[in-house]
């Protein structure tokens, strides 16, 4: 999720755990620790790309950082603050590590929860900034900060906002369920064959919900929203793989694809190579369109090694991205 959201998560943990005890410095902590894990951005200053894709929202977003991590920064922490309880400063920060990556689970990107075991857990059922999931949560987290520590209204606030979110994050499973069985029946209806379909919720909102079906030489996209009246429309992307040749046979292509989940096209423009990652769809919600939010070219060296750079992305696409996903979410 975005950086806002896990600092409210983390807040919220922080004052669920030791509020009582030391106030709203508990939130402050909580904030604190809620944005550790994320800190493994600044691997791409020093990695390669593949590298640092893999390595996003992986070790630091375990189980084992966690564990192994809260206890060493509660030590630090009782180095200067008045209060020396280390355990209940191993908890809070603890915990608010450990539902940082659960969060982060829920969207299409996923963790390594169970790091160093090669899992990626990504349910794809919230997408990674949802505000009716984080603007709730934001308002009862506020209104408990106002409240004196040992006052019930705070515990009450704090509680709402965890209990709200949560609530929040089960419906949208349900959502997907329902969507998940609106995109295989159209799919039955047009009689289309497919191995595999992926769904997850557009971006911004859990109404409208786009679905990545895989077909023998192609990828098919298509959007559904619950205010729908007409059939699914579903766009066709031809595979491509192809593409490729013998750079398919090398080991950054290998764990580039492997990172995509198997979910990419390779498309040609000017003699030049792209890889495109399916997961996270695209700059459009128009039919056909082909600006894909990730979008790699690959350049080649001397030695015949790939470098996959990211293609950067255009305000004006994200601008132009809201105003037509307000339009689809209306329904068609």
């Amino acid at each position: 999720m975005d950086s806002l959201t896990q600092i409210i998560l983390g807040a919220a943990i922080g004052e669920a755990v030791l509020g009582r005890k030391i106030g709203n410095k508990a939130m402050l902590y909580g904030a604190i620790a809620g944005t550790i894990p994320d800190l493994d951005v600044l691997s791409a200053f020093f990695t390669d790309k593949v590298t640092s894709l893999e390595m996003h929202r992986g070790f630091t977003h375990s189980i084992f950082f966690s564990v192994l991590f809260a206890p060493i920064f509660a030590f630090i922490i009782t180095r200067y603050e008045k209060y020396k309880n280390i355990k209940d400063w191993s908890w809070l920060f603890f915990w608010a590590f450990i539902t940082h990556p659960i969060l982060d689970a829920q969207t299409t990107w996923g963790t390594q929860l169970f790091w160093p075991l090669d899992i990626r857990l990504a349910f794809k059922n919230v997408f990674v900034i949802d505000p009716l999931y984080t603007i709730p949560f934001l308002v009862f987290l506020i209104l408990a900060m106002r409240q004196k520590r040992e006052s019930k209204k705070r515990r009450i606030y704090n509680n709402l906002g965890l209990i709200i979110s949560s609530f929040y994050l089960i419906l949208t499973v349900v959502l997907k369920g329902i969507s998940y069985q609106k995109f295989t029946k159209e799919l039955a209806t047009l009689n289309i064959k497919y191995t595999e379909i992926e769904t997850k919720p557009a971006p911004l909102n859990t109404i409208l919900w786009t679905a990545n079906v895989a077909t023998e030489n192609a990828y098919l996209i298509g959007h559904s929203s619950f205010f729908d009246k007409n059939p699914i429309v579903f766009s066709s992307y031809p595979k491509n793989h192809y593409l490729l040749g013998d750079l398919a046979n090398h080991d950054k292509t290998k764990r580039m694809i492997a990172i995509s989940k198997g979910w990419y096209t390779i498309n040609k423009e000017n003699n030049i190579l792209y890889f495109n990652d399916l997961r996270f769809g695209l700059l459009s919600m128009k039919p056909n369109a082909d600006n894909f939010v990730f979008k790699y070219k690959i350049e080649v060296d001397v030695n015949g090694t790939p470098f996959f750079i990211e293609e950067p992305k255009e305000e004006r696409d994200a601008k132009k991205l809201l105003s037509e996903l307000w339009t689809r979410i209306k329904g068609n």
